[in-house]
């Protein structure tokens, strides 16, 4: 396993070994808690070095995300090299549905699959969810709160990035990794975040459970790449707001 260029991944070298580790803990560990068997990383010398300082060895750990999005006889031929983030991203993207453009840059398809997430969830939300969510993320609304109104508002909060797209992120990603990785995100934050990850985590949970026999026939490694992908989501956009 060696690491290939990636300038979608190059921004890891700015992230504090804190934040890097949900990412390090989805690569290794399964839902189980146990590490999993197909990893590479925790047997890399670098890892074994500098570990549990993340950031001195991102490299490996951007390969390790390239190498699950690879085919593994077709990772052999090229010496050990995975495929590049922006492929593993329009994988997840295609296993989830999601609509998007391969001319789009990473950002742009990642606030697409985070669309979808939301969009997919708040279907299943009933009206007192809907308003609950609303509330939390600073939304208000005089009449009533639909699932076409919050998801019309996300959609500027996210193009508009900073800090409320960040926020927006957190509570998808906190969701989905209790649903995927068995645990919420360890990064820190603060009670209103909190109460709206709870508004959210069922209807995600409930989305991605539904969801485990079509990933279970495409293989294991999007039980890895969808938390993964997501992750990258969360620290590109905490780097940026």
């Amino acid at each position: 396993m060696s690491y290939r260029y990636d300038r979608d991944l190059e921004f890891l070298k700015q992230i504090s070994s804190e934040d890097l580790n949900d990412l390090v803990y989805c690569l290794t560990h399964d839902k189980d808690g146990g590490v999993r068997y197909s990893e590479e990383l925790t047997q890399s010398e670098d890892y074994k070095k500098y570990y549990p300082n993340h950031n001195k060895y991102w490299e490996s750990i951007a390969a390790e995300i390239q190498c699950f999005g690879a085919n593994t006889l077709a990772t052999l031929f090229r010496g050990g090299k995975g495929v590049l983030y922006k492929e593993v991203l329009c994988d997840v993207c295609d296993k989830l549905k999601v609509a998007y453009h391969e001319d789009f840059n990473v950002e742009k398809i990642e606030n697409e699959l985070l669309m979808k997430i939301l969009s997919d969830s708040i279907k299943n939300m009933t009206p007192d969810e809907l308003k609950k969510l609303a509330e939390e993320v600073g939304i208000n609304h005089s009449g009533s709160i639909t699932p076409e109104l919050l998801l019309g508002s996300f959609q500027l909060l996210f193009r508009a990035g900073g800090f409320k797209s960040y926020q927006i992120t957190l509570i998808i990603v906190n969701a989905v990794f209790k649903a995927m990785v068995g645990r919420g995100l360890s990064l820190g934050a603060n009670a209103a975040l909190t109460r709206t990850a709870a508004i959210l985590t069922g209807p995600i949970g409930w989305l991605i459970t539904g969801a485990w026999t079509a990933f279970d026939i495409a293989g294991a490694a999007f039980r890895v790449t969808i938390p993964a992908v997501i992750q990258i989501a969360l620290l590109r956009k905490k780097l940026e707001s």
